[in-house]
C-alpha cells in the first residue's frame, strides 16, 4: 500500500486548466466517491484550492492510481486524459508526505507563507474524514501535516507581513491606485477569502465596503461585522456603479459578472475608472471586460506576480522551514513503518504466547503440585523465555520496515509461523 498524491497547481498548469479542475465544497462528495469507487483506491483526500487540486490516495499500486485519479481529473474538467499529461506531478509515499507537508507550510504557494492555505488542507482531510474515504493511513499524514504547518509558523518568519490571498489582493489594488484611502471598494464573497479582503480593506482606510454575496445573509453579517453596507447580487449592476473598486473570490462556477453587464454601468460612469481584482478559480468575472474603457483588470497570475516582488525578506525563512519540513517527513516514516510492521509484531507475539500457554497446558498435572509463588515462578520464567527469543527478531523487523529488506523478513516470517 503506498500514499500517492496527483495533481496540478499554479507553477505548471495555466489558469485556464486550474478553472476547469477545480472543485467546489458541493461536488466534493460525488468526487470523493467517484474517486474510492475505483479500483486501486482505497482512501481519497481532495484539496482544491485557487491554486491547485490535488488529490491524495491510498493505493495497491502506483500506476493504476495514477490512472485512476487522472481519468477521474480529466472527466471532471471536460478534458481529454491525454490533455493533462504535461500538467500533473505525482508524488508517493516520503515524496507525497514531503509534498503535503510543504504544501500545509505555505513553501508551495503562490504567496509563499500564505496563512489560508493550512486551513484550506485541514478542510479538505475533515470533508474526507468525515465522508469516510479517509481513514487510518490518510488521516494520520493529513493529522501530522497540519502539525508540521503550524510548527512552521511558529518558529520561522515565513509568515510574515502580506502572507495570504486576500492580504495581497488588498494590497495590489492599493499598489495599482496608488492607495485606497477614501475610495468605495465592493467586496463579491464572503468566503473565507472575502472576508479577508473586506477585513484587510477596514484597515486601510477606504470610504466605504460594500459586499455581495450569492446568500445575502452572509454578507449582510459580513457587512455588519465590518460597518460597510449588504449588497443583493440583483443590485449589483447598481453597486458597480457606485464603486472604484471590485474585488471578487466567490466559489462560483459560471461568470458572474459578465461583459454585457459591466458595459453599460461603465458607458454611464465615464471619466471614472473601475479597477477589478478578481482572485477567484473559477473566475468570477468575465476576462473580457478588460477590453471596456475605464476598466483595469487584474486576476490571479498578476497576483502571482506582484506577491513575487515583495516575498525577499521571506525567502530567507525558506531553508529554516525546508529543515523543519524535512525533520517532519523522517518522523513520519518512522511512525508509518511502525505503524506497518506493529500488526505482524503482535500476531508473531500472539502466536508465541499460545505456544507458551499450551505447553504449561499440557504439563498441568506435574505443576498441581506447586504453591502458587512456585507456579507465579513457572509463569514468569516462561513469559521472559519468550520475550527473550522475540526480542531480536522485533527489533531487526522494526529497523528494516519500509525496505525491501523488511519486506522479504516480513513475508519469511508469515510464512514460517503461519501468521
Amino acid at each position: 500500500m503506498s500514499v500517492v498524491v496527483i495533481g496540478l497547481n499554479h507553477r505548471i498548469a495555466p489558469l485556464e486548466i486550474l478553472e476547469r479542475t477545480s472543485v467546489d465544497g458541493a461536488s466534493l462528495p460525488k468526487a470523493l466517491d467517484d474517486l474510492c469507487s475505483r479500483p486501486n483506491i482505497t482512501e481519497a483526500v481532495l484539496l482544491s484550492t485557487c491554486n491547485r487540486t490535488e488529490v491524495y490516495v491510498v493505493a495497491e499500486r502506483f500506476h493504476g492510481a495514477y490512472s485512476d485519479v487522472r481519468d477521474y481529473v480529466a472527466q471532471h474538467a471536460g478534458l481529454l486524459p491525454e490533455a493533462l499529461t504535461y500538467h500533473l506531478y505525482s508524488h508517493f509515499d516520503e515524496g507525497a508526505a514531503n509534498h503535503l507537508f510543504a504544501v500545509a507550510a505555505g513553501l508551495d504557494s503562490a504567496v509563499l507563507g500564505e496563512t489560508e492555505i493550512l486551513g484550506q488542507v485541514r478542510d479538505a482531510w475533515e470533508a474526507a474524514k468525515g465522508h469516510g474515504t479517509a481513514r487510518a493511513t490518510l488521516n494520520a499524514l493529513f493529522r501530522h501535516a497540519i502539525e508540521v504547518g503550524k510548527r512552521v509558523r511558529t518558529e520561522t518568519g515565513l509568515s510574515r507581513h502580506t502572507t495570504s490571498v486576500s492580504m495581497a489582493a488588498v494590497a495590489m489594488a492599493d499598489d495599482a491606485l496608488g492607495g485606497l484611502a477614501g475610495r468605495r471598494v465592493l467586496v463579491l464573497g464572503a468566503g473565507d477569502i472575502g472576508e479577508g479582503m473586506a477585513v484587510a480593506l477596514a484597515d486601510a482606510g477606504v470610504a466605504e465596503v460594500l459586499v455581495a454575496n450569492r446568500t445575502f445573509h452572509r454578507a449582510d453579517d459580513l457587512a455588519t461585522r465590518l460597518g460597510g453596507r449588504p449588497v443583493r447580487l440583483l443590485e449589483l449592476a447598481d453597486a458597480l456603479g457606485e464603486v472604484d473598486v471590485l474585488l471578487t473570490s466567490t466559489g462560483a462556477r459560471s461568470i458572474l459578472v459578465e461583459h454585457a453587464d459591466l458595459a453599460p454601468v461603465m458607458a454611464a460612469r465615464p471619466n471614472r475608472p473601475l479597477l477589478v481584482v478578481d482572485v477567484a478559480v473559477p473566475r468570477d468575472v468575465d476576462p473580457g471586460v478588460a477590453s471596456i474603457p475605464g476598466v483595469t483588470l487584474l486576476d490571479i497570475d498578476d497576483l502571482r506576480a506582484f506577491a513575487d516582488k515583495g516575498m525577499q525578506e521571506r525567502r530567507g525563512e525558506i531553508p529554516a522551514a525546508q529543515l523543519i519540513v524535512d525533520e517532519e517527513v523522517a518522523r513520519w516514516i518512522d511512525h508509518s513503518t511502525a505503524r506497518e510492521v506493529a500488526p505482524l509484531i503482535a500476531a508473531m507475539r500472539e502466536w508465541a504466547d499460545a505456544v507458551r500457554e499450551g505447553e504449561l497446558e499440557r504439563a498441568k498435572t506435574r505443576l498441581d503440585a506447586l504453591d502458587p509463588k512456585q507456579r507465579e515462578a513457572v509463569e514468569a520464567i516462561t513469559r521472559g523465555i519468550v520475550a527473550k527469543l522475540l526480542h531480536e527478531p522485533t527489533v531487526r523487523l522494526k529497523e528494516v520496515a519500509g525496505t525491501p529488506r523488511g519486506e522479504r523478513l516480513s513475508e519469511a516470517l508469515r510464512d514460517l509461523f503461519s501468521l
